[in-house]
């Protein structure tokens, strides 16, 4: 695009990871993340602790990030935040540091949707990966959304379905819940289902009104039921049998989202298909999609494993676009918990 380098230091702080990193051009030089390990305790993200969390490690993941990248802060061009969607308390901590930076070093200041970004991190310049080419259908899944997306360019993104209650990602992590696993029970259940046997149970697919949305909410009263079912006939149920239930449970899941993709892609004709988010890391979606290439003639684009999770590379990779397109922020914009994905 440009001969030019580009350096943006980019912020994000939408839910209970710290992270920053610096781009030269579509290049990650560097790309930190602070967990936040307190919220095991509570089963979920507690909106205080992570906000003051953020305050605590905001400045040194930035300095990180800077000193990995052998670059000094002079050499900044513009610093790239997310606007939202998130948490308020999380977003007003790197909204405030980014707003504050950008006037001491006289920079532009670039706000970003975090959702835009989960689907972009997909242009992260890597070794041995390609971008997908536009038009694509883009499934977004992560811990608070589940969205089909068609993706026209770099700023135009059109929602075909999303969840009408529950995110995938809090289907995965309240039935872990339910199997008595800690929190985050995503990745727990996807280790234990590797285990199991997938067709061991049966979980009624909950349905909607428009055929592209999501519902999850019947899903997790259903597995609900059946546990307190099983459990009357053996107090020992869930023990004896985790790895099938995490298996069928993960099988369910997979089922409702590979079967929405698939009829968006028969509805636009579009066979570009990637996924995005915190739940495209798991194991059967990954596999499932790639095995689909062959059966359906698609191009299917996975992310790889550091940019699924919220991280500020992703956000980084926005803030270059818009830099190249000169779509700057003045010192006034606000965070916004519930930004939007086209705005």
């Amino acid at each position: 695009m440009q001969n030019k380098s580009i350096y943006i230091l980019s912020i994000e702080s939408s839910c209970d990871d710290t992270s920053a990193a610096i781009l030269q051009n579509d290049i990650v030089l560097s790309n930190v993340v602070a967990n936040q390990k307190i919220h095991a305790a509570y089963g979920g993200v507690v909106p205080e602790l992570a906000s003051r969390a953020h305050q605590l490690n905001i400045v040194p993941v930035v300095q990180q990030a800077i000193e990995q990248a052998g670059i000094n802060k002079k050499d900044l061009n513009a610093i790239a935040f997310t606007r939202g969607p998130g948490l308020m308390g999380s977003l007003l901590v790197g909204t405030s540091f980014s707003k504050s930076l950008s006037i001491a070093l006289d920079i532009p200041l670039i706000s970003v949707n975090h959702m835009q970004a989960h689907v972009l991190a997909h242009f992260i310049k890597e070794e041995n990966y390609t971008s997908p080419q536009f038009p694509f259908l883009c499934l977004t899944i992560s811990g608070g959304h589940t969205q089909i997306l068609k993706v026209t360019n770099y700023y135009t993104f059109e929602i075909l379905g999303e969840t009408i209650d529950d995110a995938v990602g809090e289907a995965f992590d309240k039935s872990a819940k339910l199997l008595g696993l800690p929190y985050p029970g995503g990745p727990l259940i996807d280790k234990h289902a590797k285990l199991g046997n997938k067709t061991a149970y049966k979980f009624t697919e909950p349905k909607t009104k428009n055929t592209l949305d999501f519902s999850f909410s019947g899903l997790k009263t259903g597995i609900l039921y059946f546990l307190q079912k099983e459990q009357k006939k053996d107090a020992n149920f869930i023990q004896e049998n985790l790895n099938d239930i995490c298996a069928s449970i993960q099988h369910t899941i997979v089922n409702i989202l590979i079967k929405k993709i698939t009829l968006a892609s028969k509805i636009t004709g579009i066979k570009n298909i990637a996924i995005a988010g915190g739940v495209s890391a798991n194991s059967e979606i990954r596999s499932t999609l790639k095995s689909f290439e062959e059966s359906h003639g698609w191009k299917t684009f996975i992310p790889k494993f550091e940019y699924t999770t919220d991280n500020a590379a992703m956000i980084g990779i926005v803030g270059y676009f818009k830099y190249l397109n000169n779509d700057f922020d003045k010192e006034n914009t606000m965070a916004t918990p519930r930004l939007k994905i086209n705005q």
